[in-house]
């Protein structure tokens, strides 16, 4: 540990955000690799007179913070960690780093599943650094889980933050291709979740440099109208799903009526669409007949 004086340290902060950059990304890299969190850095703005303990000394702070100003590399990479609803995720360059709004599915899935005493059986399609399913895994201990990918590296990311963040077994990976895995569990789903690829062709090719350089082409692209994907995971769901099984899957800000459209021409019903933080039809769900 390194212990520097509040005063010194909110000094050495202002210098860093008269580089450049934003306030909250310089705030998550002193977070996850100071060891410093929002609201400790809060309260050093009353009691500036105190000291704190850091985990990284401001110098090697200061290289990384440096890194990203001059890469555009996102802080999470940088570090190795992302912070998505209370769970603490490892990332690298295999993975999605984790958006605030698809912390909204967890929110929605609860409002489903109330009683609490109800056991289900769930599949994240997709899972990445494993954030949804270890989210509905912590949920509910009654709810058995099953995440899917179909690269092995994200396997091994998801799987050592599910041990990271819980003392649970109620949650196994496999790897593969969306339902390719899940043979075994035909007509045995409650609930199936998906982030799928959804950006299309050309709006792939305008995305920030963050997003487009570093984050994984693979998850991110869902071919010319960003449908292909999503196309698949619906078409072949209902092998999957129980009667009255549910379906939600994200898709693009735009895409709602489209994935609707999906839904109900593979006889799903009760189909919405329905909106994020930002007034945005972000997620499609429905249930199998």
């Amino acid at each position: 540990m390194f212990l520097i004086s509040a005063e010194k340290f909110l000094l050495w902060k202002k210098k860093q955000i008269s580089k450049g950059g934003e306030n909250h990304s310089l705030n998550l890299l002193i977070d996850s690799l100071g060891g410093l969190s929002n609201e400790e850095l809060n309260l050093l703005k009353i009691k500036s007179e105190q000291n704190l303990n850091l985990k990284m000394n401001l110098d090697l702070l200061e290289y990384f913070w440096d890194k990203h100003l001059n890469t555009s590399i996102p802080i999470q990479y940088l570090s190795g960690f992302s912070f998505w609803r209370n769970l603490k995720l490892e990332v690298s360059n295999r993975v999605l780093i984790p958006r605030p709004e698809t912390e909204l599915i967890i929110e929605i899935i609860e409002g489903i599943f109330k009683n609490k005493e109800e056991k289900i059986t769930f599949v994240d399609l997709g899972t990445g650094s494993g954030a949804i399913s270890i989210a509905l895994s912590l949920a509910n201990p009654n709810w058995n889980g099953i995440a899917t990918d179909i690269d092995k590296n994200a396997i091994e990311i998801a799987s050592r933050n599910y041990k990271n963040n819980s003392n649970q077994s109620n949650l196994k990976f496999y790897d593969g291709n969306w339902w390719d895995p899940l043979a075994n569990y035909k007509g045995e789903i409650d609930l199936a979740v998906a982030n799928p690829p959804y950006i299309p062709k050309d709006t792939y090719e305008l995305l920030p440099i963050e997003v487009k350089n570093f984050e994984p082409k693979n998850a991110l692209l869902g071919g010319k109208e960003g449908l292909d994907h999503i196309s698949q995971i619906v078409q072949n769901a209902p092998l999957y799903l129980k009667h009255k099984g549910w379906l939600l899957i994200e898709n693009h800000f735009d895409q709602g009526e489209k994935v609707k459209k999906l839904f109900l021409e593979n006889r799903f019903t009760s189909v919405k669409v329905l909106k994020d933080f930002s007034g945005i039809g972000r997620f499609t769900i429905g249930r199998y007949k």
